[in-house]
């Protein structure tokens, strides 16, 4: 199933009338930090991938 711009501006307009613009932009930078902390800790964990590698041999 695609989303065709139509379908996507009414998701967006109906978003916006039943939570608001300024819950959105709450939720909208809730969601980005949460991405941002996800992908910083995936990097740190791949950083410490072959210390553990290394230990084992």
């Amino acid at each position: 199933m695609k989303l065709g711009t139509t379908e996507i501006i009414l998701i967006i307009v109906l978003a916006l009338v039943l939570f608001g613009g300024s819950k959105l932009a709450g939720l909208g930078g809730a969601l980005g930090k949460s991405i941002k902390d996800f992908k910083s800790a995936v990097k740190e964990d791949e950083a410490k991938e072959p210390e553990k590698d290394e230990k084992k041999e």
